[in-house]
């Protein structure tokens, strides 16, 4: 088994974690401000995951977005939409916001259990449907069997297939690795699927799938944040990070955002390298920044 956290020169801390989140939690009135909140919108991932999903209410969602800056003049598009496989093209016919990615659940989401074979395919076939993004789950069945190397064989292997999927079509694709951290438990588990996942050729660690008990939290975030910062530090490269479930308002944003600002710094601020996957979110931050109850999406 890797020992990732020799490697990276990074243990978790947690007395040191909870002492810097509790710093945050004191100032975060500082960080919600209708700037901050707003580039929060632009860092969304719109997302839609519902067992009862249709084509048409997959585009009902899309041409909200088309429509979203006649409404809102002043405010950005959010990063993008985020979808089930199967709805990538249908986003891709709808959608005319040229700035707003297509992002997709991919590879047998939530759980990762089925065939790579099978996880391979539906990878391939969402980015020949236009899928600008990808977003799989970590193979938890191997990882916590200690089993690090078909963990990472199989996120090697998407990013195989999605980069030449993408490379026939001209363009590049982004992956999102989804750790599913509040299975994972403890920090130390977190801080070696963070860095198996960059390593493996990751563009962002996630935390979440939104479907399990336990789903994005600040110790989590901390956790994954200190770790892009380790491999950056040994590597150069830029990893980006993206929480998701469980979070609904302007607080919850204004909080992973200041985690991001505090561990990463100004660079990561921008939704090349900062996401959220959000469904109830978008309208909570219009909600916060209008004064008003907003229900647009």
């Amino acid at each position: 088994m890797t020992d990732y956290l020799k490697r990276y020169g990074y243990t978790p801390d947690i007395n040191e974690i909870n002492r810097c989140l509790g710093n945050i939690a004191g100032s975060l009135e500082n960080f919600t401000t209708e700037q901050v909140l707003k580039d929060c919108f632009s860092m969304m991932d719109l997302t839609s995951l519902k067992t009862q999903d249709t084509e048409a209410s997959i585009a009902k969602l899309v041409k909200k977005v088309n429509e979203f800056q006649a409404s809102y003049p002043d405010f950005p598009n959010p990063a993008s939409i985020c979808v089930f496989s199967n709805f990538a093209k249908t986003v891709k016919d709808v959608k005319t916001a040229d700035d707003v990615h297509i992002t997709v659940v991919s590879a047998c989401f939530p759980s990762s259990q089925s065939f790579l074979e099978v996880k391979l395919k539906e990878c391939e076939m969402a980015v020949r449907d236009g899928a600008d993004e990808v977003d799989i789950v970590l193979a938890l069945n191997a990882f916590m069997a200690g089993d690090y190397e078909r963990a990472s064989h199989e996120i090697r292997e998407v990013r195989r297939t999605i980069d030449a999927v993408a490379a026939e079509q001209g363009r590049e694709v982004h992956l999102k690795v989804i750790l599913e951290t509040g299975l994972l438990v403890t920090p130390e588990n977190i801080a070696n699927a963070s860095f198996l996942a960059m390593e493996s050729g990751a563009d962002f660690i996630k935390t979440s799938t939104g479907k399990v008990d336990v789903n994005a939290t600040p110790v989590a975030a901390f956790v994954m944040c200190e770790c892009i910062a380790a491999y950056y530090r040994v590597t150069g490269m830029k990893v980006g990070f993206k929480p998701a479930g469980g979070m609904s308002t302007a607080a919850d944003a204004a909080c992973y955002y200041s985690i991001v600002a505090t561990v990463l710094g100004k660079e990561w601020l921008n939704k090349d390298l900062f996401r959220f996957g959000v469904s109830r979110m978008a309208n909570n931050l219009l909600s916060e920044i209008n004064q008003k109850t907003v229900s647009f999406f």
